[in-house]
């Protein structure tokens, strides 16, 4: 790999004062959304001038997503569920795993366009007992695959929407998934392995470009698809990246990237060429 295509100094932290933030997402009305490790769900201005606590479920937030209505789905480490928040900040709790297996470690939440949640449950570090979850509208959970038992982690779905992205951080690398019609899930497909290193959050860009954001060390990864894999960026000094976990496009052009750093108090942004891939809100009822 040669030179990072973009120098660090083109990402600065935007707003501080954050519990360890490792869950960050791009909101419709314009906001970032960030967790907290003691449950803390924040609302911030994208240029960081405004900060706002919206709701606390007292667990531990990890991955985020939004619906069209503005509910956040939070996973949420400490009350081993996938909680609900709405936009006035009422919480309640969306799933707490499938009847005959609860959610060990739910990790990351990913909607597609009819309102089916994928979400990863992690498991154990190195104990292969992660899996894939798949939450219905209106909370029908279940298992749809024991395969992704690397300790899943970040996902993103693939820009046509075929295809479910997996960070296996124990592989370590990223696998894929086909999406059957009933919302099920295939054998999974290798994309990239990444030795030596601890990948986490995932995010495509809109030509297809996948960035991957690395626990450690703290580096993000561009793979083309292609797979030509090329350093994003990186901060040999953990300063401005610190054990970067989620990472979420957003701005009105989505061409900001927002990183979220679990060993600092911040979150950081950045600008890059080529704008992120939109998300799915999707109406849930």
């Amino acid at each position: 790999m040669s030179e990072p295509l973009l120098p660090i100094t083109n990402f600065h932290p935007f707003v501080e004062g954050l519990d360890h933030p490792e869950g960050v997402c791009w909101g419709l009305d314009g906001f970032v959304y960030a967790g907290g490790e003691a449950g803390q769900i924040y609302r911030i201005a994208p240029d960081g001038s405004s900060v706002k606590q919206i709701a606390s479920t007292g667990g531990f937030i990890l991955g985020l997503a939004m619906d069209a209505d503005r509910n956040l789905f939070a996973c949420d480490l400490g009350r081993q569920a996938v909680m609900r928040i709405t936009p006035e900040g009422g919480v309640s709790t969306y799933s707490t795993g499938a009847p005959d297996r609860p959610f060990v470690a739910p990790n990351y939440p990913v909607f597609d366009d009819r309102g089916n949640l994928y979400v990863s449950s992690s498991g154990g570090d190195h104990q292969r007992n992660g899996c894939l979850f798949l939450i219905r509208p209106g909370g029908q959970t279940e298992v749809i695959s024991t395969e992704l038992n690397l300790f899943p982690n970040g996902m993103a779905l693939s820009p046509q929407g075929g295809y479910l992205y997996v960070v296996l951080s124990n592989l370590p690398g990223v696998v894929a998934v086909p999406i059957r019609p009933d919302g099920t899930v295939g054998a999974p497909e290798p994309v990239v392995t990444l030795p030596k290193n601890v990948p986490d959050g995932v995010a495509f860009d809109v030509e297809g470009n996948l960035y991957i954001s690395c626990y450690t060390p703290d580096v993000i990864y561009r793979v083309t698809e292609d797979v030509e894999i090329d350093v994003l960026a990186e901060d040999w000094e953990s300063v401005t990246f610190a054990t970067p976990t989620n990472i979420a496009f957003g701005g009105p052009d989505l061409r900001t990237l927002y990183v979220a750093s679990l060993s600092r108090w911040h979150l950081t942004q950045g600008q890059v060429p080529v704008a992120g891939l939109p998300l799915r809100y999707p109406k849930l009822s």
